[in-house]
């Protein structure tokens, strides 16, 4: 894969990975309207419903893997620009941008995406936006693994779109609780029965990598990542700052899923500069293609780099035993570059 780098940390040793190509875009969904489907009520919008049906979602899964490959085959972001969303959108978006820069004839080894074994976990709520969860095997990476695609749509007459991608290790793909009809039980963005509430997950991650804390727990993603940066902030010739920002409103908005012991598994965003600062007379050497391509400026002293983060942890419920957040994965992409 190699439109896009993806950091995955396993639960039991939260090891820090990086993958080539990971760059997602979702296909040319068809409009489905609850009420035409025939198992929704009309009045959805007060009334606790599935947010789709199984069929909605097997369709927009469906649409979503054809538009990828035409997106990559062409790096050609506006194949997708109108079926992702939110942070997917800014790591995928920048990648192909990068893509066509590197290769204005197009991805020069495209390879078809499938997405098979497809399990979809829909939730229960009134209102909107409405998303559901799609669960898949892919015929990239590692054959152990699962990706967890969340797709979301803002009112009826709206496409299905993608907002967040993670992988997952097969074993860390957590129970859901559902009722007895099969849907699954939503989160809250405000949810106070949770250690964390899913809204307070990228300001309270945001002051985690610039303080510390034991708000989240041990891993690739917490103390590892910020001992790393530390490293990092001050080497010879070259000094490093880091400014982490939550991303909360609209699509970037987390989302979560109640599972069967209490917690919650969440979804939600961050966004991460770099800048690095070189000391008189040292050149800062960049040999990155993909920053080259979406830099901004002229490079002369200094180089400030922009990421978007999709991470995806185990949120537990207050009271239990253990009350750290738990990183599952964390997605990442360059999505910026600025020389002064």
């Amino acid at each position: 894969m190699s439109r896009d780098r993806r950091v995955r940390g396993d639960r039991s040793t939260r090891r820090l990975r990086s993958r080539s190509r990971f760059a997602l875009a979702t296909g040319a969904v068809t409009v489905l309207s609850l009420t035409a489907s025939g198992c929704m009520v009309v009045h959805g919008e007060r009334e606790i419903v599935p947010t789709a049906t199984r069929t909605e979602a097997a369709r927009a899964l469906s649409d979503f893997t054809t538009a990828y490959n035409k997106a990559d085959k062409a790096y050609d972001r506006s194949l997708d620009a109108g079926h992702v969303t939110g942070p997917l959108s800014d790591i995928d978006g920048a990648k192909l941008d990068a893509g066509h820069e590197n290769s204005p004839a197009g991805n020069p080894a495209p390879a078809p995406l499938e997405l098979t074994d497809a399990k979809f976990t829909i939730p229960e709520k009134a209102g909107w936006p409405r998303w559901f969860l799609a669960d898949t095997q892919a015929n990239k990476g590692s054959g152990d693994t699962r990706w967890l695609l969340v797709f979301t749509r803002g009112s009826a007459n709206d496409v299905w779109q993608a907002s967040y991608l993670t992988v997952l290790a097969t074993d860390d793909v957590p129970e859901f609780e559902k009722d007895a009809d099969g849907w699954a039980q939503p989160v809250t963005a405000d949810d106070a029965a949770l250690a964390v509430a899913p809204d307070k997950l990228g300001q309270a991650y945001a002051t985690y990598l610039a303080s510390g804390g034991d708000t989240f727990a041990p891993g690739a993603h917490t103390t590892e990542w910020r001992a790393l940066r530390e490293k990092n902030a001050s080497k010879p010739g070259l000094a490093r700052q880091y400014v982490d920002e939550p991303l909360n409103s609209g699509d970037y908005a987390p989302v979560g899923l109640r599972t069967t012991d209490g917690s919650a598994l969440v979804f939600f965003t961050t966004r991460h500069y770099e800048k690095q600062t070189a000391a008189q007379g040292v050149d800062l050497n960049v040999t990155d293609a993909n920053i080259k391509a979406l830099m901004t400026g002229e490079l002369k002293q200094s180089l400030t780099l922009e990421f978007v983060s999709n991470e995806a942890v185990l949120d537990p419920a207050k009271g239990s035993g253990d009350q750290q957040v738990e990183f599952l994965s964390r997605v990442q992409g360059l999505t910026g570059a600025k020389g002064e």
